[in-house]
Formats: structure tokens, C-alpha cells, sequence
């Protein structure tokens, strides 16, 4: 059985309900975090997915309107010309050939992968280093791109990818307590409405099941569903 602090098991004594509305819930999130550090706010979303199936694998961006308070280091696999236009933008690192051998020997030290189309062919060599790590650039994600300055813009404003697990659970950082509540709850918002609006054409009955929120080392708090989806429409 899982051991907890004594700061988490008195934080845990605040949570006297489940299922609260958004704004409830963020607020409660925000006041349990027992950490002294600037904690990361994340969203824990069970969905009705089987991603087995390729017509319930979730996998889509969205731009959160605050950010995330986190440092994104972008690498861009890139021409000469396109690459130079990456670290300009501020990219971590950029290149070709150099880059991919690079991964290839287990060097990854990013958060984010962009890539132009005509370099796509040559990463099949680093596809099952990147893969598992959820960092393949992918053309529906808007990671493969010949606009790579503007890809790593968005990026670095907030831009970030999410998908579901293999247990159909996608797993966000939404910002950090230092945001307050109202940031946050605009954050949280984009998000629901950004899984709402890449609703796989798999899923049959209801689409989420549990949506939780927390902060780094905290209690998790179950929001209420229908409150929730309501600010999704």
C-alpha cells in the first residue's frame, strides 16, 4: 500500500467531497497543494477509449491561453536554411543528419519535437526512440511542417500535444499554482474543449468517464461531469 506524507494526509482532509463544479475544484487544487515549490497543476481525464483501436486513439494539440509556466525546449529536425530559421525562433537545437545520430545514440534533452516533411523520411532510423516518448512529430499534431519558425512560436507560447495512455487516460500539465484560480480555470476550459472537439469516431455511449484535477504531490479532486462538460458547449 502506497505510504503518504504528513503534509499530503492533512492537505487530503480538505477534499470532504467528489464531483465538484470547475471553479470549486480548481480552487480546492489550488489550496491543497502541500508543496513549497511552484507545483504543476494536471488534469487527469479518463476516457472511453480503447487507443488499440485506431478509431479511439486520441491524439490532437491545444493552445492554452496562459501557457504552462513550463520552459519548452523545442528540437527541430530540419534543412540547413529552416534550421537556422529554428534556433532564431528559439529552439533548443536544431539540424539534419547530426541531430538524428545524435538521438539515435539516446541523447534526447527536449520536451517537444518539430520536423519538416522532407526530413520525416530519414527519422524511421530514431522512430522507436522518439515513439515511446510520445515525440514523433506528427502531421495532425501540426508537428510536421514546412513553417517551422511558426511551429516552435506556438510552441513556446503554450502550444502542447496531449494523447491517452493505454489505459484511454490523458494526462495534461495545465500550469502552475502561481497562475491563481481564474488562469488556470481558462486553461482547464481550453483543454475539456479541445478533447470534446477531437472526439475519436470510435467512441460509442459517454466520452469521458472521471475528469480529476491536482497539483504536484496532491490530493486528486473528481470534478463534477455534467458542470464540466456544460462549459464545453
Amino acid at each position: 500500500m502506497k505510504k503518504y506524507g504528513k503534509k499530503y494526509l492533512e492537505k487530503k482532509k480538505l477534499v470532504k467531497e467528489e464531483n465538484l463544479p470547475l471553479k470549486e475544484a480548481v480552487s480546492l487544487a489550488l489550496e491543497t497543494s502541500p508543496t513549497k515549490f511552484d507545483a504543476t497543476v494536471e488534469v487527469h481525464a479518463n476516457m472511453n477509449l480503447d487507443p488499440k483501436h485506431a478509431d479511439q486513439n486520441l491524439r490532437a494539440t491545444v493552445s492554452l491561453p496562459n501557457g504552462t509556466g513550463k520552459e519548452v525546449k523545442i528540437a527541430v529536425f530540419a534543412e540547413e536554411a529552416e534550421a537556422k530559421k529554428a534556433l532564431a525562433a528559439g529552439a533548443h537545437k536544431a539540424g539534419e543528419d547530426d541531430l538524428i545520430e545524435e538521438v539515435s545514440k539516446g541523447n534526447i534533452d527536449f520536451d517537444a519535437v518539430v520536423a519538416t516533411p522532407a526530413i520525416m523520411k530519414k527519422m524511421g532510423k530514431i522512430a522507436k526512440i522518439l515513439g515511446p516518448k510520445g515525440l514523433m512529430p506528427s502531421p495532425k499534431a501540426g508537428s510536421v511542417t514546412d513553417d517551422v519558425t511558426k511551429a516552435v512560436e506556438e510552441l513556446k507560447k503554450g502550444k502542447l500535444e496531449y494523447r491517452c495512455d493505454k489505459s484511454g487516460i490523458v494526462h495534461v500539465g495545465i500550469g502552475k499554482t502561481s497562475f491563481g484560480e481564474e488562469k488556470i480555470l481558462e486553461n482547464l476550459k481550453s483543454l475539456l474543449i479541445s478533447i470534446n472537439e477531437n472526439k475519436p469516431s470510435g467512441v460509442k455511449g459517454a466520452y469521458f468517464k472521471t475528469i480529476s484535477i491536482t497539483t504536484s504531490m496532491g490530493p486528486g479532486i473528481r470534478l463534477d461531469l455534467s458542470d464540466a462538460l456544460s462549459s464545453v458547449k
